[in-house]
């Protein structure tokens, strides 16, 4: 595991990509489908405790996995996930580039349950959860014309094109708060607002990846109708409560076990392309003003 010195984040031979996903995509990982775990720890920062953060070895390239939300079921709902200690961390690791694993709901119907979708845009719905790194500094106005990386996104969609599965390249994820699901008027809202999926997890993740100049994209599998959406009749114990029929339940499945051949086809198309984004000079302005350092760990607020 890469350590948190400055010396070693710059160790050309340190992982610079990391997955965020949840305890279904470590369970396949776990497997040794995409690799053999070499190590695994927390790491400590000013914001607390990140959550354990695997070090995996596929022979052609290393990366870094962390499970947003624990690693046996969902031991910790979104809105309790400290996502500044989890990518303070990885960035201390030396992660420039992180791809986001999420299942979100849809609003959407030209969407259907199993398929996959690469947001390029986010409406941020949360409240009350910890969104930036800079509270009470003068610096963190940076602009959100593409708040998910072009770069990542088309290494995402050239590899979901290839393996012809399912997808979308162009979709509005709205972030709610959590941990319970939307009322029909709130989907009814988020439908007028433009949003064609609902999820819980990628705000503040992008944001604050994109305040330490990391790369951050996510690659959604979708899970189920939004309430409303699809009339579904209450089932008491089902998953979602009966908000995913059995067809569905196995798309999604399927889906799922696609995830550690779409995270090798990505990582190695990562290595065949030209950066076209603009992720990793996102803070270049407030340095030019003599604002901040290159040290980033100096660029934080209050804690």
């Amino acid at each position: 595991m890469p350590s948190q010195s400055s010396s070693t984040s710059q160790n050309s031979n340190a992982p610079t990509l990391a997955i965020i996903g949840g305890s279904g995509a470590y369970q396949l990982l776990a497997e040794g489908v995409l690799g053999e775990e070499k190590d695994c720890r927390r790491i400590d920062t000013p914001f607390g405790e990140s959550a354990p953060i695997h070090y995996f070895s596929q022979g052609e390239f290393d990366y870094l996995f962390l499970s947003r939300h624990g690693e046996n079921d969902y031991s910790l709902t979104a809105p309790y996930v400290n996502y500044r200690a989890n990518v303070y961390a990885l960035k201390a690791c030396g992660i420039k580039q992180i791809i986001a694993w999420s299942g979100p709901g849809i609003i959407d119907t030209r969407f259907k349950p199993g398929d996959f979708a690469l947001p390029h845009d986010i409406l941020d719905e949360t409240q009350g959860r910890e969104s930036t790194f800079f509270k009470n500094c003068g610096w963190g106005f940076i602009r959100q014309s593409n708040p998910f990386c072009s770069t990542l996104r088309e290494s995402l969609h050239d590899t979901l094109h290839e393996k012809g599965l399912v997808h979308d390249n162009k979709s509005v994820y709205v972030c709610t708060q959590g941990p319970r699901l939307e009322t029909p008027a709130e989907i009814r809202k988020y439908r007028l607002l433009g949003a064609d999926l609902v999820g819980m997890t990628l705000a503040p993740e992008t944001f604050l990846a994109r305040e330490l100049e990391i790369c951050y994209s996510a690659i959604c599998y979708l899970t189920n109708y939004a309430e409303g959406v699809e009339p579904r009749d209450f089932q008491e114990g089902a998953l979602f409560e009966g908000m995913q029929n059995d067809e569905e339940k196995n798309r999604v499945e399927q889906a799922i076990r696609h995830f550690p051949e779409l995270m090798k086809g990505a990582f190695l198309r990562l290595k065949q392309i030209e950066s076209t984004c603009h992720c990793q000079n996102s803070m270049q302005r407030y340095k030019d003003k003599g604002m901040i350092g290159e040290d980033w760990r100096e660029w934080m607020g209050k804690v």
